[in-house]
């Protein structure tokens, strides 16, 4: 093919080609130990029995298309966080929402705005969309308001913020979201993405679901990927004024929910003893592992998520750190692509997986000050 040839052919725009594919965490090591995943913020404990169940049950029904209505999860989703199911939509995933709603709501030309150590989604929504998108800074490794508020501008039209952050693990509290939803210009759309909001045990905290119930440019997202374990079906849903949920639905797929996943999203919800296992086990290892890593002396980010985010002292050390873990089954995530080369994050896992990453991470630092004592 000459490059006339190419030049005549069809060519994305500019904006896509800008675009860097979203990079997932590691899945596999070159190693003969056993795999221990900690690089996606999964569940520790897995799918509910129930939700594995029903998933299941769909065996028979795979010739015939899903309800396009999704009603059924809807209204499961609707009666246990008590709002209008007319006014929830669901996803492949939060992803696919986050997708839909910047494709309904930015033209070519306009400004989305995420912090500086957001979900790489965002960038990549944005630009896919046509769109300019524009980094607020943050303070201490957390979303700060009056960043997000000074990169305001008439071209703004998205403003994103994911709370409790990844890969951070840092929040604002419901005051600040709040502030943040009162200041913004009216026409600009507010997404708050509360993927791991049922972690979080913070009294102070709110997913942002009281701000879409009472303002007409506030959206929230959850996902069913992390606390009830379903990664593998692809699901998620928000929630939005009425306004906003008929934009977003005039894009969707009329079959974008498969029947197994609506099947176990329902089951899922319903099984409420395993959702208090799966919090008590992330509230118990969570703080285990924070206290563990520190006193090895890597500092640790404050989470209150389901991972942590480790600190070393460049990034050479912190691929230093992931190749010795790997060596050992034990697969982090690096995030420079999130700005933050000199770190590594570390999903909750099970008991095993911590305490031997913790080990781990114990022979890295050991090994390190006999090769070079007085930096250790």
């Amino acid at each position: 093919m000459t490059s006339s040839d190419i030049a005549a052919a069809p060519q994305p725009r500019a904006s896509v080609l800008a675009i860097e594919p979203y990079v997932p965490g590691k899945a596999a090591a070159a190693t003969t130990a056993k795999i221990f995943k900690l690089s996606s913020n999964e569940s520790a404990l897995g799918p509910s029995p129930r939700a594995i169940d029903a998933a299941k049950s769909a065996a028979d029904a795979l010739a015939i298309y899903p309800d396009g209505s999704v009603h059924a999860l809807r209204e499961a989703i609707a009666a246990r966080h008590g709002v209008d199911a007319a006014q929830i939509t669901c996803g492949a995933g939060s992803d696919e929402l986050i997708f839909l709603l910047t494709y309904a709501f930015l033209s070519p030309g306009d400004e989305g705005i995420y912090t500086k150590h957001g979900f790489s989604i965002y960038r990549i929504a944005i630009l896919a969309a046509g769109g300019t998108p524009v980094v607020a800074h943050e303070v201490g490794l957390t979303a700060d308001v009056d960043a997000i508020l000074a990169k305001v501008t008439p071209k703004t039209k998205i403003v994103f913020l994911a709370n409790p952050n990844n890969p951070t693990g840092t929040y604002l509290p419901a005051r600040e979201i709040t502030r943040l939803a009162e200041s913004l210009p009216p026409h600009v759309l507010l997404i708050l993405d509360a993927a791991y909001a049922e972690f979080v045990t913070r009294a102070d905290y709110e997913p942002g679901l009281e701000l879409a119930r009472t303002r007409n440019n506030v959206v929230m997202t959850r996902t069913f990927s992390k606390i009830y374990g379903l990664a593998a079906l692809r699901l998620g849903w928000c929630y939005a004024p009425p306004a906003i949920t008929d934009a977003i639905n005039r894009l969707r797929g009329p079959f974008n929910i498969n029947t197994p996943a609506m099947r176990a999203g329902i089951a899922a919800l319903a099984d409420e003893p395993h959702i208090a296992r799966s919090i008590a086990h992330n509230t118990q290892w969570l703080a285990w592992l924070r206290d563990q890593i520190t006193a090895l002396g890597i500092p640790v980010t404050p989470s209150v998520a389901n991972f942590l985010l480790l600190h070393f002292n460049d990034a050479d050390e912190a691929r230093a750190a992931d190749a010795f873990l790997s060596k050992r089954g034990l697969i982090l995530r690096a995030v420079e692509t999130y700005s933050l080369p000199q770190c590594l994050r570390l999903t909750v896992g099970t008991e095993e997986a911590n305490r031997l990453v913790v080990a781990a991470l114990a022979g890295f630092v050991q090994a390190k000050t006999a090769k070079d004592p007085q930096r250790g």
